[in-house]
């Protein structure tokens, strides 16, 4: 069992739907957090309804180079460790492979795929025995949709990499979680980068999500995927 009581988490992706549902939950569970995300004024909203669990809020574009460094500097400001990161920033885009352009390519792997691994590194120098690492990944990881196959790719990326990457720091101490759920009411479908959504039926709810995630660290489990949520819809 993971003791959340005064625990540092760092939250990146706090700014959306399914991130702040977490953030939420973790200060119920008793954590304290670093908050992350690149719209200044819906983090800043956020740190002000969460109060003194707040520790540090910083704001930036994750898929930037230098950014998980720069996260990573301002959660471990002023002495702070960290007990646990969890990831749940990502875009998705629609449409067929022909209509696919290289910016919409870059954009989905920069930020599904390559910006937790950078962050993940960056992340080793303070995670000691005990700490967790989480990725919220999708359904598509394992089960790729048409219409939505680089979105898909990238997801299963980050689902390979957790696999791999959990073997290695097991003998630190640092347990890697890859959550994979269905998919789930944020808005996100709403707001693709490119493409448009297909109709889809409802989804479930952020919240249900995100208290099944916070239940997985505490239960300190490593693997999450569809089946461990309420049935919904393949996204």
């Amino acid at each position: 069992m993971t003791d959340l009581t005064d625990a540092h988490v760092l939250v990146v992706g706090a700014t959306g739907g399914l991130g702040s549902a977490i953030a939420r939950q973790l200060v119920r569970a008793g954590a304290t957090l670093t908050i992350s995300g690149r719209r200044v004024d819906v983090l800043q909203e956020l740190a002000d309804e969460l109060g003194d669990a707040v520790k540090a809020t910083v704001a930036v574009d994750v898929t930037l180079p230098g950014s998980p460094a720069q996260i990573i500097e301002g959660a471990t400001a002023d002495g702070r460790t960290l007990d646990g990161v969890v990831y749940a920033a990502g875009v998705v885009a629609f449409g067929p492979l022909s209509e696919l352009d290289d910016d919409v390519l870059d954009e989905l792997l920069l930020a599904n795929f390559v910006a937790p691994v950078r962050l993940a590194r960056a992340a080793l120098s303070t995670l000691g025995k005990g700490a967790f690492l989480v990725h919220l990944s999708a359904i598509v990881a394992e089960a790729p949709t048409t219409g939505m196959a680089a979105y898909s790719a990238s997801k299963a990326a980050l689902t390979a990499f957790d696999t791999a990457v959990r073997g290695e720091l097991r003998r630190s101490g640092v347990r890697v979680l890859d959550a994979r759920p269905p998919h789930t009411e944020t808005g996100l479908a709403g707001r693709p980068i490119s493409g448009s959504a297909p109709r889809l039926p409802e989804g479930l709810q952020p919240d249900a999500v995100a208290d099944r995630v916070v239940r997985a660290i505490i239960d300190d489990e490593r693997d999450l995927g569809p089946a461990a949520f309420a049935t919904g819809p393949d996204l």
